[in-house]
């Protein structure tokens, strides 16, 4: 039998975080290399991960499917615009997906599937310019 406590450390976000922070694609997208990261920092426009609100964790068994979010922030001046930063977000999910037929990483979870849904337009207070999108992802250890 498995270990009951790997489930702990399967980390969605770390898993897609790293995939995505080394996706040709995603880095073409945002503009270059360093613009993926779990902070809302420049540069500019950058794309953070980071847990969603919510997710089934099936009982703690074996697998679980927690939601990750995923934000693209534009720049405080409000460049680039919101279909660009809408564009920007699918091909981030797009690349994401990937993940599901890639091969796992020895030291990461096993991510099985991605379903995304409720993506929106939701600038900061500040009127600097976000797209979020929300994914279920199921993954085992």
């Amino acid at each position: 039998m498995a270990d009951p406590y790997a489930l702990a450390a399967a980390d969605p976000v770390s898993a897609i975080l790293a995939w995505l922070s080394e996706h040709p694609k995603v880095t073409e997208v945002l503009g270059g290399p360093g613009h993926v990261s779990g902070l809302a920092e420049a540069p500019w426009p950058h794309l953070v991960v980071s847990h969603g609100p919510g997710g089934d964790m099936r009982q703690l068994r074996w697998a679980a499917q927690p939601d990750v979010t995923l934000e693209v922030y534009g720049d405080p001046g409000g460049w680039p615009g919101s279909a660009e930063l809408r564009r920007i977000t699918l091909v981030c999910a797009l690349a994401a997906q990937e993940v599901v037929d890639a091969d796992p990483q020895p030291a990461g979870p096993v991510i099985c599937g991605i379903s995304w849904n409720s993506l929106v337009s939701s600038p900061l207070i500040s009127g600097q310019p976000r797209w979020l999108i929300g994914a279920s992802v199921t993954l085992h250890p």
